[in-house]
């Protein structure tokens, strides 16, 4: 007998034969298997970019002067700035950046024209939101680079008398620019989308899998009443992971908490609602908890990279900006860090608070209606 011959005859070749077949005959799994990999490959290529530019910047000049003018074009063709607005006062310039509409003001004080036709230096300043420290960095640096290519040109201008035109950079929210202020807010809508996707991701078919599906089909309960009976038990443990992260990132890395804790319970029960319901839906698709789990990691993925968690979503390209406008953690992190660090309310929140109630509405009732109490 041939070597190929005794080797097909080996147990393990049976087995591995089987195995192969069986994995052919499971196009989801081998689907995610293969399609995962390349979603990773296509997010950490194209879409996270570390490299901050086109910051949304709002304008409060108050020297209204060509010189400031001239100032404000050399910000705006930095590349680091974009210019969105001109407001009146420093009440507007607050608000634009608490709501989260602008990450930088260029503030050009009155006499900015008077003193450097005077030669004693002009100043301006830059109000960056240090709550995301990459951005800040960014504006630092595009700030420094403004103030010394605007300072070069008066000089030249001014027969190469050296004139001094300097832009100070004042961060809010997170003056010592600590990764931590930033990172530690985060981390309470990541865990909370890991860990109840993924939970309740695993509900409907792990019912399947022990044969007590049928059990509560043959139920006079509803599919409503089945789908939110199987949401609610977990909204206690979303609020233990809130609190539990709250108090220990509050001991461990100081994270401030500047805003309401009420409203933050309240807005993040739409939160905790959507991700529970977009596991249940997950669940109604897939028939293994095998295939549950591939699933919600698949969304797990750039919901994660694509919220604003760790990288900026201003340095994304337009199309993973997109993409995170559709995730209901990218509107959560924003209420987390306006609640905690910089104090804002529900005036500057209702937008964020409205997508998240839509999600967990729309999720809701598409979980609802995707489930069938019949056996396939």
């Amino acid at each position: 007998m041939s070597p190929l011959r005794r080797l097909a005859r080996l147990p393990l070749w049976a087995m591995l034969w089987k195995e192969l077949v069986q994995l052919r005959r499971d196009r989801m799994t081998l689907g995610l298997m293969l399609g995962i990999p390349a979603i990773q490959l296509a997010l950490f290529g194209y879409a996270i970019q570390t490299e901050v530019r086109h910051l949304p910047t709002v304008v409060l000049d108050e020297s209204r002067t060509s010189e400031s003018r001239r100032l404000v074009e050399v910000f705006a063709n930095s590349g680091n700035f974009d210019i969105i607005e001109r407001v009146p006062d420093r009440a507007a310039l607050a608000r634009r950046i608490e709501t989260g509409a602008a990450s930088a003001a260029l503030v050009i004080p009155p006499s900015y024209m008077r003193d450097l036709k005077r030669g004693r230096g002009a100043e301006a300043q830059v109000i960056v939101d240090a709550a995301d420290p990459l951005a800040s960095s960014a504006a630092l640096s595009g700030a420094t680079q403004a103030g010394t290519a605007r300072a070069a040109a008066v000089a030249r201008a001014d027969g190469g008398r050296a004139a001094a035109v300097s832009v100070r950079v004042r961060p809010w929210y997170n003056p010592g620019l600590r990764s931590a202020v930033y990172i530690v807010p985060g981390i309470v809508g990541v865990l909370l989308s890991l860990t109840l996707v993924l939970i309740t991701s695993m509900a409907v078919v792990r019912e399947r899998e022990r044969g007590t599906l049928e059990q509560l089909i043959v139920t006079p309960i509803d599919k409503t009443s089945l789908m939110l009976g199987k949401i609610l038990p977990f909204l206690l443990i979303g609020y233990i992971q809130i609190t539990v992260i709250l108090v220990l990132g509050r001991l461990l890395f100081r994270v401030p908490i500047l805003g309401s804790l009420p409203l933050l319970y309240l807005l993040s029960f739409a939160f905790i609602v959507a991700s529970l319901a977009l596991g249940l839906l997950l669940s109604t698709l897939v028939r293994s908890q095998v295939q549950a789990m591939q699933l919600s990691f698949l969304f797990l993925l750039p919901n994660i990279l694509l919220s604003g968690f760790m990288f900026p979503r201003q340095a994304m390209p337009a199309l993973a900006q997109w993409i995170g406008a559709a995730l209901p953690l990218t509107y959560f992190l924003t209420i987390l860090r306006g609640v905690l660090l910089k104090g804002t309310g529900m005036a500057e929140l209702w937008p964020e608070a409205l997508a998240l109630v839509g999600f967990a509405t729309v999720l809701v009732i598409l979980s609802v209606t995707r489930f069938q109490k019949t056996i396939e």
